[in-house]
């Protein structure tokens, strides 16, 4: 293991401490040092204090621009006149395009048909050429790969590289710099670049100074390679289910990621859809913070009591490039999940006033009515019936169980839409 007086070399595949240092010096022309901000709220909920490292407010929007800069800084002259390529839905793409504008070099960048147009702008806006191409990733990546082949571009891959994770590591150095004391670092995983990096640039440096820091990773549940491919002993495919954590949704490790995860990582658990969604929702109101859902990973955890408190945790927030739309879909979603939106179907006699006696029940718990929808039409109704569809905002979930109580004790039968 390295040592005070021999770091050059590793414990773990990949970069040595010296490169992970090497790679610093190189990021730093291009990389901001992003803020660290100390979340009470979260401190509250873990029992030990919580920072979060902001990523999301990195040049581009995310940590991945430290990855292609370092790993494309490196490339030749003969290399650099070929221009690179890259396919990616977001993040990768537009670090590869600044990366390029920053280098002279000539980028073409391939993405999915159905991206979202942010995120097309802002990689076109940065000088790459932008092919849309595939309805997956998986497709796109393929052309891009075609593409290389064809033209003699480059292809920067988006994390299976050993100069991808010495420049993500580049952050894990600053943590350690900026918060001393750090004895957990929660990071979301996607195909594994950036914890990899990470994991292995901090447990190297601590082991020089003697301490130890806890590395914990973080997938959507919908899109958890990790789990199978640790129990395996090997990196394995798996079929994705449709997760709104886009950023972090691959099917299968890297190989050189997986190496190293499986020495430097201490442990991999899984959030839901509804964990995510509530941790964007929080991280907005708690922190002031735009966090797309696989940046709020991490945060994700701690909501869930996936994390143990083990002295200071830092949850890195990796990126803020969200599409508007799907952020409002996302809003509503953690909403319900933190049970402040609640939706009820009530079947009511048809005749005056049942409507406005509804409203005044719900007003008189405080439940603020957000839609209805009343109809004379539907399946299993009783001529002599309505239906109404009401959506109210709640306080939580003592709240909502209040005005379900409320509405059954005057003789009524809610629906609850999530029940």
């Amino acid at each position: 293991m390295a040592t005070a007086t021999d770091h050059t070399r590793t414990p773990f595949a990949g970069p040595s401490l010296d490169e992970f240092e090497a790679a610093r010096a190189t990021v730093a022309a291009v990389a901001q040092p992003t803020p660290m901000e100390t979340s009470r709220y979260l401190t509250d909920i873990l029992g030990a204090p919580v920072v979060l490292k902001c990523e999301n407010l990195q040049r581009t929007g995310s940590y991945k621009i430290r990855g292609a800069y370092n790993r494309m800084s490196k490339l030749t002259a003969e290399e650099r006149a070929r221009g690179v390529v890259a396919a990616s839905a977001g993040n990768h793409a537009q670090g590869v395009a600044f990366a390029a504008r920053e280098l002279g070099i000539h980028a073409t960048i391939f993405m999915p048909v159905g991206v979202a147009i942010p995120k097309f702008q802002a990689t076109r806006a940065y000088g790459a050429d932008v092919v849309l191409s595939g309805s997956i990733v998986d497709e796109t990546l393929r052309a891009a790969a075609d593409f290389a082949a064809e033209t003699g571009a480059v292809l920067i891959p988006p994390f299976d590289h050993p100069d991808v994770v010495a420049g993500q590591g580049t952050l894990g150095l600053e943590i350690l710099d900026e918060v001393p004391d750090v004895r957990t670092l929660v990071v979301p995983i996607g195909g594994g670049g950036l914890i990899s990096g990470v994991a292995s640039a901090v447990k190297q440096r601590a082991a020089r100074e003697g301490r130890e820091v806890r590395v914990i990773g973080v997938q959507a549940a919908n899109a958890a390679a990790y789990p199978p491919s640790l129990a395996a002993g090997e990196p394995t495919d798996i079929s994705l289910v449709a997760t709104i954590a886009d950023g972090i949704a691959v099917s299968r490790p890297g190989a050189l990621n997986f190496q190293i995860i499986r020495e430097a990582v201490d442990q991999v658990v899984t959030v839901s859809e509804d964990d995510i969604a509530r941790a964007m929702v929080m991280l907005l109101e708690r922190a002031k913070l735009v966090v797309e859902p696989a940046g709020a990973a991490g945060v994700a955890a701690i909501l869930a009591g996936a994390i143990p408190a083990d002295g200071t945790t830092v949850a890195i927030l990796s990126g803020g490039n969200i599409d508007p739309l799907l952020m409002q879909r996302v809003i509503s979603q953690g909403l319900a999940a933190s049970d402040r939106y609640l939706k009820l179907t009530i079947q009511l006699p048809d005749r005056p006033g049942q409507l406005a006696r509804i409203a005044e029940i719900l007003a008189g718990v405080n439940a603020n009515v957000v839609e209805v929808l009343h109809t004379r039409h539907g399946r299993g109704m009783q001529l002599s019936q309505v239906e109404l569809d009401v959506s109210v905002e709640t306080r939580g979930t003592d709240h909502r169980r209040h005005v379900i109580e409320a509405l059954r004790a005057a003789g009524y039968d809610p629906v609850v839409d999530d029940e």
